[in-house]
């Protein structure tokens, strides 16, 4: 059984959010700076290339990229051989992402109706999975309040076609796609359950854009479904322009004979992540 510090959890993740806040991931830059060559409106190119340099500014001065630092994602990948000591790794994160977020816009509300401020950013929207070994890898998300709004989930019935899917999600990218900071990348989670398939869709916005699903089946299905989104017209920012979309990712799922869920959450141009594995 190996074991780590609870307080090298709480050193990485609050290391991790001040981390993600300014330095946006360098292949999301590469696809910014790809994408801008191919965009056709002249202010949609101007907003992706303003976007650019706001990114190289705020890692040269390590300011953040946006003025909602966001609330605070973070993925667990628990070995079953680690034992953590002097503390739990709930109150590890929580106390990192305290920390992480001493200089950043604080976003958190301790009830949805009072909307007092936390004050610290917690707690942490933590999503904890056991897997075999002796190691902890954590990626936290920094997940701006726009982009969240502008996120669904529907329940198709099993019958539904794959043309159906693509269709629904279009149509929410031309209806909510502009509040999320155009160009995004479009999460996708299918199958699992109600509450499951969001994790999916979220989960999908960490991973490497561009990257594309180990199944060559799904992997043609998120390149039609980026096809058919940029060709809305959205564009940067909602001002029209054929680049409304980065990147579509899918993750699926095992899910029930009756059920067929269907999940979206926007990742904004900034979609700010970072991880470690200890």
């Amino acid at each position: 059984m190996r074991e780590i510090a609870a307080s090298k959890i709480k050193a990485s993740v609050a290391n991790l959010c001040s981390l993600a806040a300014y330095d946006l991931p360098q292949d999301l830059e590469e696809v910014l700076n790809h994408d801008l060559a191919h965009e056709t409106s002249p202010l949609g190119r101007q907003i992706i290339s303003e976007i650019i340099k706001n990114a190289e500014i705020a890692r040269h001065k390590k300011l953040p990229i946006c003025q909602d630092t966001g609330m605070a994602c973070v993925f667990v990948e628990l070995g079953q051989d680690v034992h953590i000591l002097d503390g739990d790794i709930t109150e590890s994160i929580n106390e990192g992402v305290s920390l992480g977020y001493k200089d950043l816009r604080k976003s958190i509300v301790s009830d949805p109706f009072h909307r007092v401020n936390t004050n610290d950013n917690t707690p942490a929207n933590i999503h904890l999975e056991i897997v075999p070994g002796d190691k902890i890898k954590i990626t936290v998300l920094l997940k701006g309040g726009g982009a969240e709004n502008a996120s669904f989930v529907q329940m198709f019935l099993p019958t539904a076609k794959k043309e159906e899917i693509v269709d629904f999600i279009v149509k929410k990218v031309k209806e909510n796609g502009p509040k999320a900071c155009p160009p995004i990348i479009v999460g996708v989670g299918i199958g699992g359950s109600f509450d499951t398939v969001a994790y999916l869709a979220k989960k999908s916005l960490i991973r490497p854009v561009k990257s594309h699903n180990s199944a060559f089946e799904i992997a043609e299905f998120e390149k039609e479904m980026l096809e058919k989104i940029n060709k809305t017209g959205v564009g940067p920012m909602g001002v029209g322009g054929n680049i409304t979309a980065l990147a579509v990712h899918i993750i699926t799922a095992p899910c029930h004979i009756a059920s067929l869920p269907v999940a979206v959450n926007f990742g904004c141009h900034a979609n700010r992540y970072k991880e470690i594995i200890l």
